[in-house]
């Protein structure tokens, strides 16, 4: 498939495990979320974890407390990586997390605290699987969209 040379060139890539740390430390104050049910410590944890999630939005995955904790920690013990990723998809991961983990906190403060840990477990298992098995949902999601979209060009183009 031929590449659109219109478009600005992608991103320098970032070392994809350093997302998949984040996932697992997220995945950990997630679960820890859940257990401490709908509760105030629990709002302020999810509340805490949105706020990771803001800032992977904002400045991309490798922006966060948890890329910090990779860059300086694991990334010296460890080979470098084989191949880099895009930053785009992992950081619109990020987005969709802050608008699941949000969406709890936004709730939890209107007075429906259920909605606390519900939020908790669901954005738990997206950031379990990227952290288990390497599945980013929201990286795929974003893949999706990018496949929609340059698929409605294409279709748009035989029309004229």
């Amino acid at each position: 498939m031929p590449r659109d040379t219109t478009t600005t060139p992608a991103p320098t890539g970032i070392d994809p495990r350093g997302p998949r740390v984040g996932a697992g430390i997220t995945a950990g104050l997630l679960a820890v979320v859940v257990l401490l049910g709908p509760s105030r410590a629990g709002l302020a944890l999810l509340a805490l974890v949105a706020a990771g999630f803001l800032l992977g939005a904002v400045r991309g995955a490798e922006g966060t407390v948890q890329g910090w904790l990779f860059r300086t920690f694991v990334r010296p013990r460890i080979a470098p990586p084989v191949e880099l990723e895009d930053r785009r998809p992992p950081r619109f991961a990020q987005l969709v997390g802050l608008a699941v983990t949000g969406a709890g906190v936004v709730l939890g403060l209107l007075g429906v605290p259920a909605a606390v840990p519900w939020a908790a477990g669901i954005a738990f298992v997206a950031a379990g699987l990227n952290a288990a098995v390497g599945l980013c949902l929201g990286c795929e999601l974003y893949l999706l969209g990018v496949r929609l979209r340059t698929a409605g060009r294409t279709t748009g183009a035989t029309r004229r």
